[in-house]
């Protein structure tokens, strides 16, 4: 049996990115005591999901990291959450031999469909331009030089391409979900956002006592709906119409149907229906997340 073709690639200029430069001889150590990765021994072959946490552990901003030089760290985020990410880690710069600066116009970022499948969070080198594998068969961010040419590929819509996001079970901080969530309420750890063995960040506390103390009551999940969604809604349970059930943390469109990406209470999978905005909205159909949940402990 012939294997079934690959998906022709496609890319995305992905406008609403920017990227943050953290340079100088401190940079990646500096970097570690403020994510919930680990920086400090990050290689050249490899990019960093990480978060950046206010003291009670809940997510300001969400972000894919990697070494540029050996003195540079080059962090690429949503440009609705860049901005008040970059005030707020200049804060404790303090003696740290590190400067950053927001470096959006230096660089372009790609969203890239039907690539070869790799490791996840794996990173390859294309002259000037990295090519990060995310999460989801064939995906791939790019980051190049702004002046470049294009990626190769046909051009694809940005439905396209957060419908692939949350088909993947993937979300980013946007403005609208700042502080929404801790780290494992959009699945963060699963997908490799999170080092426990690490030293302490801000809310590395809570981050740990959510994940060893059997108390997280929320995760990331999928659905999808003939209504469109925006991030922020608020989704209901009929069972319990009186209050919100979860928030929607990512959606794309697509023939008429719209997959949701969902921080949702555990407790509301279990009955009644789910609805999308109030509880006689369009309703949500679950669909199954394309990883495993591991039990809590």
């Amino acid at each position: 049996m012939s294997a079934e073709p690959s998906p022709l690639r496609s890319q995305l200029r992905l406008s609403d990115w920017g990227v943050i430069r953290a340079h100088g001889a401190d940079a990646a150590n500096f970097l570690h005591g403020q994510l919930t990765q680990d920086f400090a021994v990050l290689d050249r072959d490899h990019a960093r999901l990480a978060g950046f946490c206010t003291a009670k552990g809940r997510l300001l901003a969400t972000m894919v990291g990697w070494k540029h030089a050996d003195d540079e760290v080059l962090l690429a985020l949503p440009a609705e959450t860049l901005a008040a990410t970059l005030k707020r880690l200049s804060m404790f710069v303090m003696r740290a031999k590190c400067k950053l600066t927001d470096a959006s116009g230096e660089f372009a970022v790609y969203g890239l469909l039907g690539t070869p499948a790799a490791e996840a969070w794996t990173l390859t080198r294309d002259g000037d331009a990295v090519q990060v594998a995310l999460p989801g068969a064939g995906r791939t961010l790019r980051i190049q030089t702004s002046g470049a040419a294009a990626p190769a590929g046909a051009e694809m819509s940005a439905d396209d391409w957060a419908w692939a996001e949350a088909e993947a079970g993937t979300a980013w901080v946007r403005g609208a979900t700042v502080e929404a969530f801790v780290p494992q309420m959009i699945n963060f750890e699963v997908l490799g956002g999170v080092n426990f063995k690490k030293g302490c960040y801000p809310g590395q506390e809570i981050v740990a006592r959510s994940q060893y103390r059997g108390t997280l009551k929320r995760r990331l999940q999928v659905f999808e709906t003939d209504s469109a969604a925006a991030v922020g809604q608020e989704i209901f349970n009929s069972a319990d119409p009186e209050q919100p059930a979860g928030v929607v943390a990512g959606s794309g469109t697509r023939d008429g149907r719209t997959l949701i990406a969902a921080e949702i209470k555990l407790a509301a999978l279990e009955g009644g229906s789910l609805h999308l905005g109030s509880p006689s909205g369009a309703t949500l159909q679950p669909r199954a997340l394309p990883y495993e949940i591991p039990p809590q402990e």
